[in-house]
């Protein structure tokens, strides 16, 4: 008996990516190599728990929060240094972190920029100025509601968040063109 070989379809962004986006690209900043055309390669998010400590359910919410966001589980991230002015020791709980890469990072990008972004409240686009230097994007989230996926009823703390979209685009003015093909809103 043979089994079928199951598929997994491609992402939409990723399938925009490389029909839409890399020609594009080519076009506009005169690329001689396919492989020359910058592309995301991981996103980075962050959940920091400045008071987990007063509350260990706030840890344990923030965990299933970013699980069920991203579809994969969080890392637990623990203190590194002792600072007594925060009482905070090592080894004790300060965040949550997932780095997502290929398929599952392209997905995450989907919803972020088509469902969670437009949910955002008085959103009037992200900063361009949000940039490293070296074609990486960084912001903040204020809270994790805008996610449909967290349900409302089951939310007891608001939590905000950082992404971070790591490219291989050399300059930002390269990121932005990515990015903004990609469909990511910015600030006029």
């Amino acid at each position: 008996m043979v089994k079928e070989a199951q598929t997994n379809p491609v992402p939409r962004l990723m399938e925009k990516y490389r029909e839409e986006i890399v020609p594009a690209m080519m076009k506009r900043f005169g690329y001689g190599n396919l492989h020359a055309v910058p592309k995301i390669t991981k996103v980075n998010l962050n959940m920091g728990l400045g008071k987990s400590k007063d509350s260990p359910k706030r840890l344990d919410d923030a965990m299933r929060d970013m699980g069920i966001i991203v579809g994969q589980k969080p890392v637990l991230r623990k203190a590194r240094k002792a600072v007594s002015n925060f009482r905070l020791r090592i080894g004790d709980p300060v965040g949550v972190s997932v780095t997502l890469r290929s398929k599952m990072m392209y997905e995450f990008l989907d919803r972020l920029i088509s469902i969670a972004i437009p949910r955002i409240k008085d959103f009037r686009g992200l900063n361009t100025k949000s940039f490293d230097g070296r074609g990486n994007c960084s912001m903040g989230v204020t809270e994790q509601v805008i996610f449909p996926e967290i349900s409302l009823d089951k939310l007891e703390f608001i939590q905000g968040m950082d992404i971070t979209i790591v490219t291989t685009a050399h300059t930002d003015e390269e990121a932005i063109e990515l990015l903004t093909l990609l469909g990511m809103p910015f600030a006029k």
